[in-house]
């Protein structure tokens, strides 16, 4: 089948499945005309990789269990590597969740402070405890 048919069967998008393709999680054949081709396997392979993305995971640690994409991924019991990804990554979700938290916090009082007319002093977060955009620095 054609991407365009990978994408409507999968309800992802043409762009999303050649990132995959990029990432080596899904392959294709190319057709006499350049257009992509994927096996029938592709659809439960690709809603694999989206059961995956949808709990959290990156693509990163969706390359971890390559080998088990085409198989029934949900009803599966996970394996133990499988439990920590997704601990790792509950991790770095509770941090960022924390930060964002702080910042809007911030702004909130900022906001406060503003609407009763003092002055708007929204705190400095601490030096090196996130990025520009408010997100924890995580190592790993």
């Amino acid at each position: 089948m054609r991407i365009g048919e990978l994408a409507r069967q999968t309800g992802t998008t043409a762009r999303a499945l050649r990132h995959y393709e990029q990432a080596g999680l899904i392959s294709s054949t190319r057709a006499d005309n350049g257009y992509r081709v994927y096996d029938e396997g592709a659809v439960v392979r690709v809603s694999n990789i989206r059961h995956f993305l949808d709990a959290g995971l990156t693509l990163d640690d969706v390359a971890v269990f390559a080998a088990c994409l085409d198989g029934n991924v949900p009803a599966a019991p996970p394996s133990a590597r499988g439990l920590e990804i997704a601990r790792e990554r509950l991790a770095v979700l509770d941090a960022r969740i924390a930060a964002q938290t702080e910042a809007r916090d911030r702004l909130a009082a900022a906001l406060a402070s503003a609407a009763e007319g003092r002055p708007v002093g929204v705190a400095r977060r601490a030096a090196g405890s996130s990025t520009d955009d408010g997100t924890p620095r995580v190592s790993g």
